[in-house]
């Protein structure tokens, strides 16, 4: 078997996060937390993963992940668009990553609609 050499885009998602923060501006959302659920996709280079095999080489996915529910859970935010903007900064501080979108929701913020939600991305 002939090994290619070639860049390996990988596309992580890390899907429905579901934590518990006060978000919001309305006096019951200052005082009660609710519901929010995350959706992360990023994109970072995956060759040396691949040729190495080891964990070392990846992008820790999971530390990404605790960094976000370190930030997010139990924590006060007054809009949406900035948590989400928050957790995309998070996202961005690790170097490999080369594109990423958050998608924040809040289930039942409106009535009558399952849920609100923020998506944000940046790349380098």
């Amino acid at each position: 078997m002939t090994k290619v050499s070639c860049n390996h885009q990988a596309r992580v998602q890390i899907k429905d996060l579901l934590l518990r923060a006060y978000i919001g501006i309305k006096e019951e959302e200052i005082n009660n937390q609710q519901d929010v659920i995350i959706n992360v996709c990023l994109t970072y280079d995956a060759t040396e993963a691949i040729n190495r095999n080891e964990i070392a080489a990846a992008l820790n996915y999971r530390t990404i992940t605790k960094q976000i529910i370190g930030h997010v859970d139990g924590n006060r935010f007054a809009l949406l668009e900035r948590l989400t903007h928050e957790v995309l900064s998070i996202v961005m501080e690790h170097g490999a990553v080369q594109w990423a979108q958050v998608e924040i929701d809040k289930p039942h913020a409106l009535r009558y609609a399952e849920s609100v939600s923020v998506c944000l991305e940046a790349h380098r």
